[in-house]
């Protein structure tokens, strides 16, 4: 077996010079995973009608966000298989596979029939077709956010892995967008009949375009001095590396949460708790993408100026305090000005916090088990919570009638979120990245 805990070795590292064009490759294609992903969450209203029966009012729009949640059972194994895979194998061979798989999912959400035409084998596919995207998107986020991280300079860190957080939201900004347009250039009839299908059919572009670009990354890990085998990856990490992998679990949730509420959930808050028009719930979605972008590379600029730590605990505690009576705003004036400013401003809180957070949990790994320990604490905590988070945030408000009742959740789990950050540490080797 390898020795545990050994970092990529200098001459690894010295022969990868992160260009922005190598930006650029790991980013889109994280965007493209994402968009994937996150397109579902968007198009939950339509989706529910066209794969489920309308017997209960309410009743079909609660199993499509259960079928979203589908889709994260199988990110713990995604994080598991390819996480080790991507210590043993290599970032860039793990994030060659994630594309492949993304895509097959894709592709199979954008043409299976409805609930109308072959019944419940309608739904049952929709299930397996979410089951194969979360798997990739398990192991997507661990081997991207490791591949900047190594690969960038000392003293950009938090710069450079703050693009992982900024491209899950371009993917965001990217869903929005499709969604957007759709809702303004077609009837409503055609969007909820047949065009919600356009976005998982562009999403299948993601095998060439992410192939092609992926292919003239340099690889970061040493494999010389990887662990041979999956077992020894998993066990190293397991004996070795429990506190900072748990931290990282709890450090995820509140981000993951709000994520969520701000992002996937805010088409159909719009939508079906506002009262809101599609179109306008659709650049809600736009907007949060786009602050979501920007704002996490501010993040990452602040975080190599004050420390990646002080960025992702202060934004998330403004972001607790605030989300309340924020969001009790637009409530009371439901305008489309006041949610596009509002949710825009909690984004941007979010992200600068979010994208600094998943860069502190790789700081705390050595690079042998470095991409096992994020993609399984990632993807355990956003199985739990994300793939929880519509369900609860439509059954809270269902259930009580209440349309600030979810809130209360996003503010528990963000405090757990708080007091994570606060307890996690830096190997010594990364102390000086604070």
């Amino acid at each position: 077996m390898a020795q545990a805990a050994a970092p990529a070795s200098p001459r690894a590292r010295s022969a990868t010079r992160l260009s922005a064009v190598d930006v650029v490759a790991v980013i889109l294609g994280n965007a493209l995973e994402f968009y994937d992903f996150t397109v579902y969450g968007a198009f939950a209203v339509m989706i529910g009608k066209a794969f489920f029966p309308a017997d209960v009012p309410g009743g079909s729009l609660l199993l499509s966000v259960a079928t979203f949640g589908v889709g994260f059972v199988t990110r713990p194994l995604g994080g598991i298989i390819i996480g080790a895979y991507a210590d043993r194998r290599g970032r860039k061979a793990a994030m060659t596979l994630t594309i492949w798989l993304m895509a097959l999912g894709s592709g199979m959400v954008a043409i299976l029939p409805g609930y109308a035409t072959i019944g419940w084998a309608a739904p049952a596919l929709l299930v397996v077709a979410r089951l194969i995207q979360g798997f990739s998107a398990g192991g997507e986020m661990g081997p991207a956010t490791t591949y900047l991280v190594e690969a960038a300079p000392s003293r950009r860190r938090a710069f450079y892995g703050a693009w992982q957080l900024a491209s899950q939201n371009a993917g965001a900004l990217l869903s929005g967008l499709f969604g957007f347009l759709l809702a303004e250039a077609l009837p409503k009839g055609a969007l909820e009949d047949w065009a919600w299908r356009v976005p998982f059919l562009i999403g299948i572009l993601i095998a060439p375009v992410g192939l092609r670009i992926r292919n003239r990354l340099d690889e970061t890990l040493d494999t010389k001095t990887a662990h041979a085998s999956t077992g020894a990856v998993l066990s190293d990490l397991f004996r070795h590396h429990v506190r900072p992998l748990a931290l990282g679990f709890l450090l995820i949730p509140g981000g993951t949460v709000a994520q969520y509420f701000l992002g996937g959930y805010t088409a159909t808050y719009a939508i079906t708790t506002l009262h809101m028009p599609t179109s306008v719930a659709m650049l809600g979605g736009l907007t949060v993408g786009v602050s979501g972008a920007v704002f996490s590379i501010v993040g990452g600029m602040l975080g190599d100026r004050f420390g990646a730590k002080a960025v992702a605990l202060w934004p998330r505690v403004l972001l607790t305090l605030l989300i309340y009576p924020a969001v009790l705003l637009v409530v009371r004036a439901p305008s489309a000005g006041m949610l596009l400013g509002v949710m825009a401003l909690l984004m941007a809180l979010q992200a600068m916090s979010g994208a600094m957070g998943i860069v502190l949990i790789p700081r705390s790994l050595p690079a042998a088990v470095r991409t096992a320990g994020l993609s399984i604490a990632y993807a355990l905590a956003v199985t739990l919570f994300g793939g929880t988070a519509q369900v609860v945030f439509t059954w809270a408000i269902q259930s009580t009638g209440d349309p600030l009742s979810p809130l209360w959740w996003v503010i528990a789990i963000n405090i757990v979120t708080i007091l994570a950050t606060l307890a996690l540490r830096p190997l010594p080797d990364e102390a000086g990245a604070r």
